[in-house]
């Protein structure tokens, strides 16, 4: 009958999926943390620019977060560290405060979780590193809790504080996995506060400090490597490579670690252990065209330009870059793709170049910092016309009173 089959049509048409929300931007930028903030700073900074520039964020805060390892250890507080997203935002730029979910670069699109389909004539990844408190077994249960502590979120960072100014002896494990990081030299920063405190809160005679890494050595660079091994031998920390934190056991205050090349596993007992956790890219990054083998946005180590779509860049944490992940080198790694991204606009060459300059101002103690700065072939590359591997005052200075000015005021404007 025609009035079922008006019925049959009016059910079909009630559960047909809402249109699909398509909008178009020439420049994207997925990541509003330090790289896509000051890439679009960049992109958008003066009057005679007139880029149609989009991020991409769901966050509704922004994070410092170099300043968290002084944070842990006391001397910088938490609250500083934070600002609203929209407050850094560039004026000239739309933020699109979603998140996205799957990449299209064959049709220079992709797709977000609130169901918008997101067109772009040129795309940059920034999306950062992705933090897996899960690969820990017991880490998240026990994160904040009964001595255990990380300086790798704003909301445990204040913990860390917590532990080592209330420690009164026992044994403090510091941990870093074997895979890569924010910042490769945190880890041990945290380590060498918590040693300086513990002297001079009289605890130390009672306390055992270990670091346990993944990695097989405590830094990459032979010139740093030299100072920070004397810097172990003076505050007596045990130190054990190639052991990788696997499980925490929050009832018996243990920690279970595995061998990197043996597999075999080691138990210890702890009164107070940092974790910094495993991490990796994005999983919407790692499952997508635009990943090498490892989940990571494939580019060009110079250019910064995807290595099979012309019209993608990507730089900062979530790129292949072979490079320590550091908002230092996120300000050298900017300029490079902002004007490659501009000659690719023009459709002239790319001719800017990144040399893989990073840095990673490595706190030895309370009022003392070697200033590590190098490049893709670990070769010192330092800014001050001194020895930088040497412990020194006013590089602590430089950490605690101008970087974050130099972050906030600088890179975020667009202007270092």
């Amino acid at each position: 009958m025609i009035s079922d089959v008006i019925a049959e049509t009016e059910n079909q048409a009630q559960v047909q999926p809402p249109s699909e929300k398509v909008v178009h931007h020439q420049v994207v930028i997925v990541g509003g943390g330090s790289a896509g903030i000051t890439v679009a700073a960049k992109l958008t900074k003066g009057w005679l620019s007139d880029y149609d520039v989009a991020i991409i964020d769901p966050s509704e805060n922004h994070y410092y977060q170099p300043a968290w390892t002084l944070v842990g250890g006391g001397t910088f507080r938490k609250e500083s560290t934070r600002r609203t997203e929209a407050s850094v935002i560039p004026p000239k730029a739309k933020w699109i405060k979603d998140a996205v979910v799957s990449f299209e670069p064959e049709r220079n699109r992709l797709k977000t979780r609130d169901g918008q389909t997101i067109e772009y004539d040129f795309l940059v990844v920034s999306a950062g590193i992705g933090i897996k408190w899960d690969a820990i077994t017991g880490l998240k249960d026990a994160l904040g809790k009964e001595g255990v502590c990380s300086n790798y979120s704003f909301e445990s960072v204040g913990s860390t504080w917590e532990n080592i100014r209330d420690f009164k002896g026992g044994t403090a494990i510091f941990t870093q996995p074997e895979t890569g990081i924010k910042c490769g030299g945190a880890p041990q920063k945290i380590c060498y506060l918590a040693d300086d405190y513990f002297r001079k809160s009289g605890v130390r005679d009672k306390a055992q400090i270990i670091f346990a890494s993944g990695s097989s050595t405590i830094f990459a660079v032979e010139k740093y490597r030299k100072t920070l091994e004397k810097v172990i031998e003076r505050k007596n920390i045990d130190t054990r490579f190639n052991q990788k934190l696997v499980a925490i056991s929050a009832e018996t205050k243990e920690a279970i670690f595995q061998h990197t090349e043996t597999g075999a596993e080691t138990t210890i007992a702890y009164d107070m252990i940092h974790v910094t956790p495993p991490m990796g890219p994005p999983a919407f990054i790692a499952q997508s065209p635009l990943a090498d083998d490892k989940g990571w946005v494939d580019v060009d180590k110079y250019s910064l330009q995807h290595v099979r779509y012309p019209n993608v860049f990507a730089l900062g944490d979530s790129s292949n870059l072979p490079t320590s992940k550091t908002a230092a080198a996120i300000r050298k790694q900017a300029p490079v793709a902002v004007k490659n991204l501009k000659a690719a606009i023009a459709g002239k060459p790319l001719t800017a170049k990144y040399d893989g300059y990073t840095s990673c101002p490595l706190v030895t103690g309370y009022g003392k910092l070697v200033l590590a700065e190098f490049d893709y072939d670990k070769h010192p590359h330092e800014t001050f016309p001194f020895d930088q591997s040497k412990e020194r005052w006013s590089m602590w200075v430089l950490k605690k009173y101008f970087l974050p000015l130099l972050y906030w005021k600088g890179m975020l404007k667009g202007r270092a």
